[in-house]
């Protein structure tokens, strides 16, 4: 899998994360929420965790790009056009969201939850988890790029 650099814009990715902040300040100030992803699907699976309000985030999650697609066909993912996943694509696929999972549990939240909502909140946690969790990424990438020579991950 690889990123298409030739197709990005700053203005794309202005605007996502313009609708992102948006969307969790809406839920902050709506439902008093954080829109932490991990908790919100972590706690559907709990029977106090129920809400409507999760069940409809979710479902906005998911139905959003499939309702955009349609409308903006250059914004479609190639992957989805034409899937080129192999066996070893799908282990590590499967491996790095364990991973991604355990580590949210460990630091009571995910990147949404700590880096978008908790540092808007100047919340000195959110702050060192998403130290944490910033400079294990960069650690990763430098580690498996010397190993692999500088193959993607």
């Amino acid at each position: 899998m690889e990123i298409a650099w030739s197709q990005f814009t700053p203005w794309h990715a202005l605007a996502g994360g313009a609708l992102i902040g948006l969307a969790a300040s809406l839920l902050l100030l709506v439902n008093g929420r954080i829109a932490g992803i991990s908790g919100i699907l972590g706690n559907l699976l709990h029977h106090e965790g129920r809400e409507p309000w999760r069940w409809a985030f979710v479902a906005g999650l998911l139905l959003a790009p499939l309702l955009l697609w349609p409308l903006v066909p250059a914004l479609q993912p190639a992957a989805l056009v034409a899937p080129t996943f192999s066996w070893p694509d799908l282990l590590r696929l499967l491996a790095g969201g364990f991973l991604i999972g355990y580590g949210t549990r460990m630091a009571n939240g995910c990147t949404s939850g700590h880096g978008v909502c908790g540092l808007a909140r100047l919340s000195p946690r959110s702050l060192v988890a998403v130290l944490s969790f910033m400079t294990a990424g960069f650690l990763t990438v430098a580690v498996w790029r010397s190993l692999t020579g500088g193959l993607p991950l």
